[in-house]
């Protein structure tokens, strides 16, 4: 099992948003959520390169964080739906704010992006 190396900072608000969103694909998750698309599948399609492991472990770290919630249908085969959460929802006008930002600044940041 993982044991961290340095202590998250609980006295600091940034931090603490920045351990629950820290993910490569998790505001995306959120964002594609909150658009009404709640199957993994369906999710999958919309982030490309992304991995079904690596997704359904993100999904699981938003739904302990209480960010989205699981609906099980007990069916074969298993289906899955995630929906927003009144929390996750308080999210959403600060990847709203993040989206219009990365417009505003689309060139410089696709060229700092090239370089890597």
């Amino acid at each position: 099992m993982y044991k961290r190396k340095n202590p998250v900072k609980l006295d600091c608000s940034v931090y603490l948003a920045r351990e629950v969103l820290y993910g490569k694909w998790k505001v995306g998750l959120i964002h594609y959520i909150s658009q009404g698309i709640k199957r993994p599948g369906a999710l999958l399609r919309r982030l490309p390169g992304a991995n079904r492991k690596v997704l359904a472990v993100q999904l699981n770290e938003l739904f302990a964080a209480g960010l989205i919630s699981r609906k099980v249908y007990s069916e074969l085969p298993p289906k899955v739906e995630y929906t927003l959460t009144e929390f996750g929802a308080t999210l959403l006008p600060v990847i709203k704010v993040m989206g219009e930002w990365g417009d505003r600044h689309r060139e410089r940041l696709q060229e700092v992006l090239a370089e890597k």
